[in-house]
């Protein structure tokens, strides 16, 4: 069920590709832009990035076409659908920051959230793990 498909895909073992080059690939496999189309956000620690389609694009059949494509195998990159996922780690939060505003924040539809069923704060790495009702509150 497409509609269901998450518009983020993730790509590993990205350390071949520039960031640079990572972007126009994805554009040229898309015919997308990227900024206005797409995101991409590098994880360099773990040798991944993640494009997010603003667009609504089927990332099914996305995912299929850089799986074929010779330029990502050349690189040996994979790709594979961002699993949609209940819960998410905010990081280097403020020293300040409470749990009724994360939840507020995270409630906040402008920030592409949804209902919040709890937040776990810890102070000592200024993180906090929010779970979300359902997966839609984290797009």
């Amino acid at each position: 069920d497409s509609a269901e498909a998450s518009p983020s895909v993730v790509f590993e073992n990205i350390e071949r590709c520039s960031p640079n080059c990572l972007q126009m690939l994805l554009e040229n496999i898309s015919g997308l832009t990227v900024d206005d189309d797409f995101t991409v956000e590098l994880i360099p620690e773990i040798n991944v990035a993640v494009a997010t389609f603003i667009k609504n694009i089927d990332t099914e059949e996305f995912v299929k076409k850089c799986s074929q494509h010779r330029r990502v195998r050349e690189f040996k990159m994979t790709a594979r659908l961002l699993e949609l996922t209940q819960t998410i780690k905010a990081e280097n939060l403020p020293d300040s920051i409470s749990t009724d505003y994360l939840t507020v924040y995270f409630e906040s539809t402008r920030n592409g959230g949804g209902p919040v069923s709890d937040v776990q704060l810890f102070p000592e790495e200024n993180s906090a793990i929010i779970t979300f009702c359902d997966h839609r509150g984290n797009a």
